[in-house]
C-alpha cells in the first residue's frame, strides 16, 4: 500500500498552490478565493526513491457554521486519518491565527508526524523574522516556503520522506480499471461514489457544483481493482459563468481522457436531456468504453413496462451509443450498484478485444457476399482486406481501390456485421479507410 502525506490549513493560505508545487501537475483548481478546494485531491509524489500520495484538502475552519464548511472540515479529518504525515500550511503574510491555533491543537492530537509550512515567503536571503512568530504552534522547527517560486519545498519533502513509515511489499498492480464518473450537476456522482467506496469520500450536499475538482479513489474488492475519478457536474458553456467552473469543466474532460471506462449518469426523474448527449459525446469522441447508468430510480413510479419505456427514452436520446449498456441503479439505497463492477469490467475486456485478420477478413467476405458494396457512375467498391489497428477503441482498418466510394452508410453496415460476430459491446469502433497506393504503415 502506497505511503500518503496530507496538506491541511486554514483557507487561502495556498496548500493547492503547494500542491501542485511538489506533485509537478496542475491538478487541484488554484483561485484566490477561500473555499475553491473542497473535497480531497490526491496527486503522485516522488522524492528520494520514495513515491508517496499527496492529500489537497479544503480549509478546515474550526467554528465552522454552514454544512459546507462542516463538510470541507470532515474531508479535511479524514485526510488527516488515513495520512501517515501532515503539512500544515500557513501565511507568513497573515500571521498566526486563531484557526490556525485550533488546527495545530487538531493536528497534536492526531499524533501523526507533522511539519509547519510557512508558506508566501517568497524572497530569497537571510530568514524572516515574521517566520518565528510559528513556533508558537508547538509543531516544532517551521520552514519558510514558496508554493509559487520552489522555496523550502525540498526541506518539506526530506521531512516528510524521513517520517513516512516503509512501503509494503505488495505493489500496486498495473490492472486496475480507471473509471470516470460524469454527468450534468446534481445527477448523484458524489453519492454513487460515497454507496461504492462505503465511506463519506466526496461532499454530497442538494447545492449543484459541489464538486470542484476531478478526484481520484482507489478501491479494491473481489471483482477487481479499480480508480473511480469523481468529476464536477458539467454545465452548458452558457452557464459557466466563473473562472473555477471552467477549469471544473476541463478538469473534466481529462478525466475522460484519463479514464478506460466512462460511466455517464442520467437522472431519472429527467430522462436523457440536451446537455446528457453533449456529456455522453465527450466520452464517445474520446473511444471510451461507456455504460449509462441512469441513478435516482428509487424516486420514479413504477409499472411493469417503465423500465423498457425508459430504455427506449435513453436509447433514442444517445442514439450514437447503441452499444452502450443501461443500468439503471440507486446510488441513495444501493440498489443494483453492485451489478456496476461486473459491468466495468465487460466493456473494459470488450474494448480491449483484439481480433486476427483472418477472423475479420471472413466476416468481411460474408458480409460483402450478403450486400454488395456500393458504386459510383458504373465504378464499385472492392474492399481488399480489413486489420484490426489497435484496441481501446477497438481500431479496423479497410483497405480498398477508391475511398470515395466507401460510403458512411456501408461502413455502418460493416461495423454492425463485426459487432454482431464478436460483440464489441459497451465500446465505440474506429474505422479507417484506406485505398490502393496510400502509405500502409
Amino acid at each position: 500500500m502506497k505511503r500518503s502525506v496530507a496538506i491541511v490549513g486554514r483557507p487561502n493560505v495556498g496548500k493547492s498552490m503547494l500542491f501542485n508545487k511538489l506533485t509537478g501537475r496542475r491538478t487541484a483548481i488554484v483561485e484566490d478565493t477561500p473555499g475553491v478546494t473542497r473535497d480531497r485531491i490526491y496527486g503522485e509524489c516522488e522524492w528520494n526513491g520514495r513515491t508517496f500520495d499527496l492529500i489537497d484538502t479544503g480549509g478546515i475552519e474550526p467554528s465552522a457554521d454552514s454544512d459546507m464548511l462542516k463538510f470541507m472540515r470532515r474531508q479535511a479529518e479524514i485526510a488527516i486519518e488515513n495520512a501517515d504525515v501532515v503539512i500544515m500550511v500557513t501565511d507568513v503574510k497573515v500571521g498566526v491565527t486563531a484557526a490556525d491555533m485550533e488546527v495545530a491543537s487538531m493536528l497534536k492530537r492526531s499524533k501523526k508526524p507533522v511539519i509547519v509550512a510557512v508558506n508566501k515567503c517568497d524572497s530569497v536571503g537571510a530568514v524572516n523574522p515574521d517566520v518565528y512568530e510559528f513556533y508558537d504552534l508547538g509543531l516544532g522547527d517551521p520552514i519558510e516556503t514558496s508554493a509559487i517560486h520552489g522555496h523550502g519545498t525540498g526541506d518539506l519533502l526530506d521531512f516528510c520522506t524521513e517520517h513516512l513509515p516503509p512501503d509494503d511489499e505488495d505493489e500496486e498492480a498495473d490492472d486496475v480499471v480507471k473509471v470516470a464518473i460524469v454527468g450534468k450537476p446534481n445527477v448523484g456522482k458524489s453519492s454513487l461514489l460515497n454507496r461504492i467506496l462505503g465511506e463519506e469520500r466526496v461532499i454530497v450536499s442538494d447545492v449543484a457544483g459541489t464538486t470542484r475538482d476531478a478526484i481520484d479513489s482507489y478501491f479494491e474488492n473481489e471483482h477487481g481493482k479499480y480508480l473511480f475519478i469523481d468529476t464536477a457536474g458539467m454545465r452548458r458553456k452558457s452557464k459557466v459563468d466563473d473562472a473555477i467552473e471552467k477549469y471544473s469543466n476541463m478538469r473534466s474532460i481529462s478525466a475522460i481522457d484519463r479514464a478506460d471506462v466512462v460511466l455517464i449518469l442520467v437522472d431519472a426523474n429527467e430522462g436523457v436531456t440536451e446537455q446528457d448527449t453533449k456529456i455522453a459525446g465527450l466520452a464517445h469522441e474520446a473511444g471510451k468504453a461507456s455504460i449509462i447508468v441512469v441513478n435516482k430510480w428509487d424516486t420514479v413510479d413504477k409499472d411493469t413496462h417503465t423500465m423498457d419505456r425508459m430504455t427506449e427514452e435513453v436509447r433514442k436520446g444517445l442514439s450514437y451509443m447503441l452499444y452502450a449498456p443501461v443500468l439503471f441503479i440507486s446510488a441513495k439505497t444501493g440498489q443494483r450498484v453492485d451489478r456496476l463492477y461486473e459491468l466495468i469490467n465487460y466493456v473494459n475486456e470488450q474494448s480491449a478485444m483484439r481480433i486476427t485478420t483472418g477472423m475479420l477478413n471472413n466476416v468481411l467476405a460474408d458480409a460483402t457476399a450478403r450486400v454488395q458494396p456500393p458504386t459510383d457512375k458504373g465504378r464499385r467498391l472492392k474492399i481488399f482486406y480489413v486489420t484490426q489497428a489497435g484496441v481501446k477503441p477497438p481500431h479496423f482498418v479497410f483497405f480498398c481501390n477508391d475511398a470515395r466510394l466507401f460510403h458512411f452508410s456501408y461502413q455502418r453496415y460493416l461495423e454492425n456485421q463485426i459487432r454482431a460476430v464478436f460483440g464489441l459491446e459497451g465500446t465505440p469502433v474506429k474505422i479507417t479507410i484506406r485505398q490502393r497506393g496510400d502509405d500502409e504503415e
